[in-house]
């Protein structure tokens, strides 16, 4: 999908990865997850991003998991996370991920080392440079202590296929300072749950969204309510949800989310070390929450 066709706009679970009870991907719980949440209606998916465990997964695990995304996408975009210890491998990564069906990526500041912003900046142009798709970057300096800062972005304007900012700080204040820096030269994107709804309002394009994998019709009518103005029926929503959507912001994010999915149906909330299933009063406290928003639907199937 070229940069100009690619439609930034909606809703994207970031979809999680299903393993078996050996911690083997299962592939075909992961396609069938895939295909349930586009059949809900949402617009894309991101696969193989945090919640997708990218960087629990062996290199030909993250291309199989695109291959079957492709498979099962029909005229939805698929885009894929770029999570990569070196750029030479993440270099590599997008070359196939273009070649196996992703029509766009997401792409991370190149993980464990923290660089300066000479070395972020040569990071992200060439991988830009090694591929045509449409490219995201991924702003997330809580959790990988790198912010993708306004003077970082001035560096990165001229490049063609850099088009977009998932945008995971909770400091609102960005979707304007963006705006009024650039204009409409980056398309932004929501990707913290949380604050999702102000992000929207603010002028973000799309919402990447981690819960949406446990609740998509929700999501789907959140975004649908707002985009038709009617701020009463998408708060509504947003409030009903916002228990839940505070997990998007926790440490333990992705085993909340799949012990969600698993609470819905949707999936299982195996994990693979280091991380753990959720146990004890953590869990005892995320299940309570679950089946409360699931016992006071805003919306049915």
């Amino acid at each position: 999908m070229s940069t100009s066709t690619m439609k930034w706009s909606g809703v994207f679970p970031a979809a999680t990865t299903q393993f078996d009870e050996q911690l083997a991907v299962d592939l075909a719980a992961t396609q069938q997850g895939f295909a349930k949440l586009l059949e809900d209606g949402v617009d894309g998916l991101v696969v193989i991003g945090t919640c997708g465990e990218n960087n629990s997964l062996e290199p030909e695990e993250k291309r199989q998991i695109i291959a079957a995304a492709a498979e099962v996408k029909g005229s939805h975009p698929i885009i894929a996370g770029v999570s990569e210890l070196t750029t030479e491998r993440a270099i590599k990564f997008v070359q196939d991920a273009e070649a196996l069906g992703a029509d766009a990526l997401m792409l991370l500041p190149a993980m464990v080392y923290v660089p300066t912003e000479d070395e972020l900046i040569a990071h992200f142009k060439a991988v830009a440079a090694a591929t045509s798709l449409p490219i995201m970057l991924y702003n997330n300096p809580t959790a990988y202590r790198v912010n993708v800062s306004l003077e970082s972005l001035a560096k990165l304007v001229d490049v063609k296929n850099i088009v977009a900012i998932k945008e995971s700080s909770a400091d609102t204040r960005r979707y304007t300072d963006l705006y009024n820096a650039y204009g409409d030269r980056f398309h932004i994107l929501a990707g913290l749950d949380d604050v999702a709804l102000e992000g929207l309002t603010l002028g973000a394009c799309a919402w990447i969204s981690g819960l949406t994998s446990a609740f998509p019709q929700e999501s789907v009518e959140l975004v649908r309510a707002f985009k038709a103005g009617d701020m009463a029926r998408a708060l509504e929503i947003y409030r009903w949800f916002m228990p839940l959507l505070h997990l998007d912001a926790g440490h333990d994010l992705v085993q909340s989310i799949k012990l969600a999915e698993q609470i819905m149906g949707r999936g299982t909330e195996r994990v693979r070390m280091p991380r753990l299933p959720l146990s004890g009063a953590r869990r005892d406290e995320v299940t309570a929450m679950v089946e409360k928003a699931a016992a006071t639907r805003p919306t049915q199937a």
